[in-house]
C-alpha cells in the first residue's frame, strides 16, 4: 500500500504530458533505492540546514545550524545549535520555524556556531538544498569559510536528476518520496535531505542515454562541484554516446493534424446559435458544473452573444468590461465552441503573465472537464522560452559567454559553475519531455545569457538543424498549436509574429486580444529600432579581432582545417572592418553626447531624451553625428559582408566550431539596418530621439531610437486584414462611453462601421456601495512649490485613518522620494509601516511583501497602476496624487503636436484617464472588497477636463473636500462600512 501511495504522490507533481514511461520511472525511484549501491556517493559527507531571520544576506542572520554526518547511506552522527542574533526574530519566522526569541537567548554567537560546525564538518563535502543560501550565510561569520570548500547544492542537482517535476521544493520531495517530513526546523530538514540524496542519485543513474559522461566531459577547465557525482554515475552505465535526437524521437508520439487554415477553408464557417450560448451559461449548463456556487451574470452572457456575434459575421468588438464580469469565460466558451465546430483555431492574446496563467492553468482545464468533448489548448510563447537543442548541445563545447554577464555581484567562477548548471538542466529536460519550454527550470538567468541556451526566429537555421522540425521545442510548439482549438499567447508574440508577416504562429484568423488597453504601448516596444552605445560595446566584445573574442577562437581552429586560407582571409579581413567599425560607432557617440549637450530635453529620474525634428537636423550638431555615422555605416557594412562569407565557409568546413558567430552576425546587422535608418529620417512612419544616461553628473550610454508613431494605422494596414474577427477586450478601454482613442489605437477605426461595434459592460460589483471616491480639492496645483509639502500632510492624514494599507501611485520619482523621506518616519512614529518602490528593486518581490503584511503601506510607480491584484484588506485605500498626464516634452507628444490639431486631447489626455481607470481598478477585486480612492489633483475640480476622469470612474459619486477634512471623513466611512 506504501508504494501505491508513494505512485500516487509522484503522479501530483509531474508536469502534464510526461511520457508515461518516464512517468514509471520516477515512481519506481523509492524502490530503486533500497536495490542500488551508489559506494562512494553515500559514504563520508555531509548534510546541512540552517535557519535564519529572513532572506537578506546583508540584513539577516543565523538562528539555527544543523548537520548530519552520512556513513555508508546512514546518518552516523548529528549536530544541532540555535545562534543568538544581534536582532529580534521577526513574528512571521518564528510562526515558520516555530523557532522564539527565547529559544535562542543563550545560544552562542555566530561565530562560536559555525567555528563549532567547522569541526563538525571537518572538510568534508557539504550536501545542502540551495546550497547558495546556506554557504552565504555561514561564510559571512569570520571562520565560515573554513567548514567546507566543497558544496553540493541539491536543488540544482533535482532539477537535473528529475526534471518532470513540477516542484523541486524539499518539502515536496520529502513527502513525494516517503523521507523524514520537513518542518523548517534545520535538524529536520537535514534528515529530509538525508533521505533524499539517493532517490536524486537514482534520478540521475536514468538518465542514461550517455548524458552523464557528456556533462562530465564538458569544460573540464571549469569547476564545477556536481562534476564528480556525474563522473562516477557514468561509470556505472554502459559506456554509449549522447545522442540527443534519437532520445527525441522515442519521446515523441504522433501529433494531431494540423486544423485548416479558416482563410482557406471553401465552405462557410458554421456558427454556433445564440441558443448554444444561452444554453451553457445557464443554471443547468456546462459554466455552471466548473463553479461549486454559480450565479448568472448578465453582463457575462451577453459579452459571451457579443464574441459569439462577432466570430460569426466576421466582425470586429471592442468590449470594455468591468471587474467582475468573467470575461475571460464569456469570450472562451464561445471561441471554443467555434473553433471546434469548425475544426480550426482561435487565437488568446493576454498582456501579463498573471492572465495567461490563469487561463491554462485554471479556466481552459475547467472547461475540458466541463465540456463533453474536452478542449484541446495550448500556451505558445516566444522562441526565448524555448531551448534550442542545436545550442544546448554547442555550449557543452564551445566557449562560455562569461564576459556576457555583469561581474559585479558574482565571481566569474560562480557563473561559469550556473552556465554549466543551465546547460545540464536543459538536456536533462530535453531527455524526458516531448514539448515545454524552460520558464519553470530554475536557471538563474542572472549568470546565463538567454542566448547560450536559445535562439531567435532570425538566428534559427532551420532545415539545416538536425532537430527541425519534429524534434524542435520551438517548431514543436508552433506544430501542436497547429491541433488546437484555442492558442494562448501573448501581446508581444502577436505584435512579433505581425512584424513576421505571419511567419512565427500557425495560422490563425479569430483572435481575442485581453487586456487590450496595452496593446498600443506593447507594439510600439516591440516595434521600435534601437542602437545604442551599449549594444554596439557589447557584439564588438564578442567578436573581438585578431587577438581576442570569438574571431581569435576561429582563427586558431581554422589554423587545423583543410582549406582554412579561405576562413583565415575572411576572419582577418572581418577583423580589421569590426576594429574600423567599433571606433567609427565610438565616434558616432560622442558625436550623439556633443550633440545633447546643446538641446532642450524630456528629463527623466536617470535619463535625458531628446527630440530629433527636422529642425535639429538642420543644425550643425547633428550634422556631425551624421558625418561620424557615414564611415560607421561603411565600416559596418563591410565587417557583416565579411563574417557572412566567413559563417557560411565555417558551416561547411568546420565541423565543429569552437564559436559561433550567427548572433553577433543578427546583431551587427541591426545596428547597420538601425543605423542607416535613424541617420536618414526619412521614414515619416516613425518619430526619432536620442536617449541619454545620466550618472555621476555626466551623460553616458547613448542610444538612438526610432519608434512608430501611429500603431492603428499599422495594425489596420498589416494585420486586420489577415484576420477574420477580432474582439479586444479589457476592464479600461472607454473614455466615459467614448471608444475613439482605443478604436484608433488599434485600427478598427479604419473599418466600415458594419463590421465593428463598441460595447461598454457595467461591473456587477456594487461600487456605489463599497468604493469612496475623495478629491482634495484645496490641494495647491502640482507644479507650485508648496505642492509636496501639502501632500505629505494629506498621505499622513490618510494613512492614519486607513490605518495602513495604502497603496499610492506616483508619476515621478523624484517626487515620491522626496515624500517618502519626510513621511516615513512620521508614520513610523504612528506604528505604521511604509515601504517605498526602491531603484532598481525587484518589482514581483515588493507585491509578495505588500501583500503579505495586511497593514503595510507602499509608495510605487508605473509598474503598480495596473496588473497588481490585492483582496480583502491587504489594499484599502489608492492614493493618486497627480494625474497621470505624458510630459509635453516627450518626443512622441512632441511629433504629434506638429502633426496633429488637438493631439494633446487625442492622446494625453485619454490615455491619463485610463491610466487613472487602471489604478482605480487595484481597490475593488471580489464583490466583497470595500475601499477609498483619494485622487489629490485639484485640477480635476478646476479644469474642464476633470470631467472626464471623474464620468470613467466605476462609480459617479464622489466627494469633493478639503484636504484637512479628508482623514476624519475616511474614519468615518470605515466605520460604517465595518
Amino acid at each position: 500500500m506504501a508504494q501505491i501511495a508513494n505512485a500516487s504522490l509522484v503522479e501530483q507533481f509531474l508536469l502534464p504530458d510526461t511520457p508515461a514511461f518516464i512517468a514509471q520511472q520516477y515512481k519506481n525511484l523509492h524502490e530503486q533505492t533500497n536495490q542500488q549501491d551508489f559506494g562512494l556517493l553515500v559514504d563520508d559527507f555531509v548534510v546541512l540546514d540552517t535557519e535564519t531571520t529572513g532572506l537578506s544576506f546583508k540584513e539577516c542572520e543565523l538562528i539555527e545550524i544543523a548537520a548530519a554526518h552520512i556513513e555508508e547511506g546512514q546518518i552516523t552522527d548529528t549536530f544541532q545549535t540555535f545562534v543568538h542574533p544581534h536582532t529580534l526574530i521577526p513574528e512571521k519566522i518564528t510562526k515558520l520555524t516555530h523557532i522564539s526569541n527565547a529559544d535562542v537567548a543563550d545560544a552562542p554567537g555566530a561565530e562560536d556556531a559555525v567555528a563549532a560546525l567547522a569541526d563538525f564538518v571537518g572538510g568534508m563535502p557539504v550536501l545542502a538544498h540551495n546550497a547558495t543560501f546556506d554557504r552565504t550565510f555561514i561564510e559571512k561569520v569570520k571562520g565560515g569559510k573554513l567548514v567546507s570548500d566543497n558544496w553540493i547544492d541539491t536543488l540544482a542537482l533535482s532539477r537535473i536528476a528529475l526534471p518532470r517535476l513540477s516542484s523541486h521544493k524539499l518539502a515536496d520531495l520529502a513527502h513525494m518520496f516517503d523521507c523524514a517530513p520537513v518542518s523548517h526546523r534545520a535538524i529536520d530538514d537535514v534528515a529530509a535531505l538525508a533521505g533524499i540524496w539517493p532517490v536524486l542519485l537514482c534520478g540521475l543513474l536514468n538518465l542514461g542515454g550517455g548524458l552523464l559522461q557528456t556533462l562530465t566531459d564538458m569544460h573540464t577547465d571549469v569547476h564545477w562541484s556536481l562534476r564528480p557525482i556525474f563522473s562516477y554515475l557514468a561509470g556505472l552505465q554502459d559506456q554509449e554516446p549522447f545522442a540527443l535526437e534519437q532520445i527525441r524521437r522515442e519521446l515523441l508520439v504522433d501529433d494531431l493534424p494540423a486544423r485548416m487554415d479558416a482563410a482557406e477553408l471553401t465552405l462557410p464557417l458554421d456558427p454556433v446559435t445564440s441558443d448554444q450560448i444561452i444554453a451553457a451559461f445557464s443554471p443547468s449548463g456546462c459554466v455552471s458544473r466548473m463553479y461549486d456556487a454559480f450565479e448568472l451574470r448578465p453582463e457575462q452572457l451577453q459579452m459571451a452573444q457579443e464574441v459569439r456575434e462577432a466570430q460569426a459575421s466576421g466582425a470586429s468588438r471592442s468590449i470594455e468590461a468591468g471587474t467582475g464580469v468573467g470575461k475571460s469565460m464569456a469570450y472562451l466558451l464561445p471561441s471554443i465552441l467555434y473553433a471546434q465546430r469548425n475544426k480550426i483555431v482561435v487565437g488568446v492574446a493576454t498582456k501579463t503573465n498573471a492572465l495567461t496563467d490563469q487561463l491554462v492553468a485554471h479556466e481552459l482545464p475547467a472547461l475540458d472537464g466541463a465540456l463533453e468533448q474536452g478542449v484541446r489548448y495550448f500556451a505558445l510563447k516566444g522562441y526565448e522560452h524555448y531551448p534550442c537543442l542545436r545550442k544546448a548541445l554547442l555550449a557543452t563545447y564551445t566557449n562560455l559567454p562569461l564576459q556576457a554577464v555583469d561581474t559585479n555581484m558574482r565571481s566569474q567562477a560562480t557563473i561559469a559553475q550556473d552556465q554549466l548548471t543551465a546547460i545540464a538542466v536543459t538536456l536533462a529536460y530535453a531527455c524526458q519531455s516531448p514539448s515545454g519550454d524552460l520558464d519553470s527550470l530554475g536557471i538563474k538567468w542572472r549568470s546565463v545569457p538567454r542566448s547560450l541556451l536559445t535562439t531567435t526566429s532570425e538566428e534559427c537555421v532551420h532545415a539545416r538543424c538536425p532537430f527541425f522540425p519534429q524534434l524542435c521545442f520551438v517548431h514543436g510548439a508552433r506544430r501542436r498549436a497547429a491541433s488546437a482549438d484555442v492558442v494562448v499567447t501573448n501581446h508581444s508574440l502577436l505584435l512579433r509574429n505581425v512584424a513576421a508577416e505571419g511567419n512565427i504562429l500557425p495560422p490563425i484568423r479569430h483572435w481575442i486580444v485581453d487586456e487590450a488597453h496595452s496593446l498600443e504601448d506593447e507594439a510600439r516596444r516591440q516595434w521600435a529600432v534601437e542602437v545604442s552605445d551599449h549594444a554596439a560595446r557589447a557584439v564588438f566584445e564578442n567578436l573581438g579581432g585578431a587577438r581576442t573574442g570569438a574571431i581569435h577562437e576561429l582563427l586558431v581552429q581554422a589554423v587545423s582545417t583543410e582549406g582554412s586560407a579561405v576562413i583565415t582571409s575572411l576572419l582577418t579581413r572581418a577583423a580589421s572592418a569590426c576594429t574600423r567599425a567599433s571606433i567609427a560607432m565610438s565616434e558616432v557617440f560622442s558625436a550623439v553626447a556633443e550633440f545633447c549637450k546643446e538641446q532642450s530635453y524630456s528629463r527623466g529620474y536617470d535619463t535625458q531624451t531628446i527630440w530629433i525634428s527636422q529642425q535639429l537636423r538642420d543644425r550643425e550638431a547633428w550634422q556631425a553625428v551624421v558625418e561620424a555615422a557615414d564611415p560607421a555605416i561603411d565600416a559596418l557594412d563591410e565587417a557583416s559582408k565579411l563574417l557572412f562569407e566567413a559563417q557560411r565557409e565555417i558551416t561547411e568546413q568546420v565541423k565543429k566550431p569552437k564559436t559561433e558567430l550567427s548572433a553577433d552576425l543578427r546583431s551587427l546587422t541591426n545596428l547597420l539596418d538601425g543605423l542607416k535608418l535613424i541617420i536618414a529620417g526619412k521614414d515619416q512612419s516613425y518619430v526619432y530621439s536620442v536617449r541619454m544616461t545620466r550618472k555621476h553628473g555626466g551623460l553616458v550610454g547613448g542610444a538612438l531610437l526610432a519608434e512608430k508613431i501611429d500603431i492603428g494605422t499599422e495594425l489596420a494596414e498589416k494585420w486586420l486584414p489577415e484576420t477574420m474577427s477580432t474582439v479586444f477586450t479589457s476592464a479600461t478601454i472607454a473614455v466615459g462611453d467614448d471608444f475613439t482613442h482605443f478604436n484608433h489605437s488599434v485600427g478598427v477605426d479604419s473599418l466600415p462601421a458594419l463590421e465593428h461595434k463598441d460595447v461598454r459592460l457595467a461591473s456587477s460589483f456594487d461600487y456605489d456601495k463599497n468604493m469612496s471616491v475623495l478629491i482634495a480639492r484645496d490641494l495647491p496645483q502640482p507644479n507650485s512649490p508648496d505642492y509636496l509639502e501639502a501632500l505629505e500632510d494629506l498621505l499622513f492624514d490618510v494613512h492614519k485613518a486607513m490605518g495602513g494599507s495604502v497603496l499610492t501611485l506616483f508619476t515621478n520619482r523624484r517626487e515620491m522620494e522626496r515624500v517618502y523621506e519626510s513621511l516615513q518616519s512620521r508614520l513610523a512614529a504612528e506604528g505604521l509601516d511604509l515601504v517605498m518602490q526602491e531603484r532598481g528593486a525587484a518589482t514581483k518581490q515588493l507585491r509578495n511583501t505588500f501583500l503579505s503584511q495586511t497593514s503595510l503601506s507602499l509608495f510605487a510607480l508605473k509598474s503598480f497602476w495596473e496588473g497588481f491584484d490585492a483582496t480583502g484588506d491587504t489594499l484599502r485605500c489608492v492614493v493618486i496624487p497627480k494625474l497621470p498626464f505624458a510630459s509635453p516634452n516627450d518626443p512622441l507628444s512632441k511629433e504629434r503636436d506638429i502633426r496633429e490639431n488637438r493631439s494633446w486631447w487625442n492622446h494625453s489626455l485619454p490615455e491619463a484617464v485610463i491610466s487613472v481607470k487602471q489604478a482605480a481598478g487595484r481597490l475593488i477585486r471580489s464583490s466583497k472588497d470595500v475601499g477609498v480612492l483619494v485622487l489629490a489633483d485639484s485640477r480635476l475640480m478646476t479644469k474642464g477636463y476633470g470631467k472626464q476622469f471623474l464620468h470613467s470612474l466605476p462609480t459617479e459619486n464622489y466627494t469633493a473636500l478639503d484636504a484637512s477634512h479628508i482623514g476624519r471623513y475616511i474614519e468615518l466611512w470605515r466605520s460604517s462600512h465595518k
